[in-house]
C-alpha cells in the first residue's frame, strides 16, 4: 500500500498488496491485461499524474475488483465535514 497527499487529500495504491494476496506477479499481469510494465509500476508507486481509465477497467476485469479496491481517494477532513454538513 502506498499513500500519496494531494493538496486536497490523499490516494491509496493497492495493486501491489492485490497481487501479493492473489500470488500473482507483474510480468503476468502484464501479459495477461496487455499493460505496460511502466503503467503498472507506476500504479503501484503512486507515481502518476493522470488514471487511464482503459488501463484501470481492463486491471479491474482480470482482478475482479472495482475501481477503489486499486486506488482509493480519500479527501481532507475538513473537506469531509463540508460533506457532512451539506448531506444533513
Amino acid at each position: 500500500m502506498v499513500n500519496l497527499k494531494v493538496e486536497k487529500g490523499e490516494y491509496i495504491f493497492r495493486l501491489e498488496d492485490i497481487l501479493k494476496q492473489r500470488n500473482i506477479s507483474i510480468n503476468k499481469l502484464m501479459r495477461e491485461t496487455g499493460t505496460d510494465f511502466k503503467v503498472i509500476k507506476r500504479l503501484m508507486s503512486g507515481d502518476i499524474v493522470r488514471f487511464d481509465i482503459f488501463v484501470i477497467a481492463r486491471l479491474c476485469d482480470y482482478l475482479n475488483c472495482t475501481i477503489s479496491e486499486i486506488i482509493e481517494y480519500i479527501p481532507n477532513k475538513e473537506r469531509k465535514n463540508e460533506l457532512v454538513k451539506v448531506v444533513i
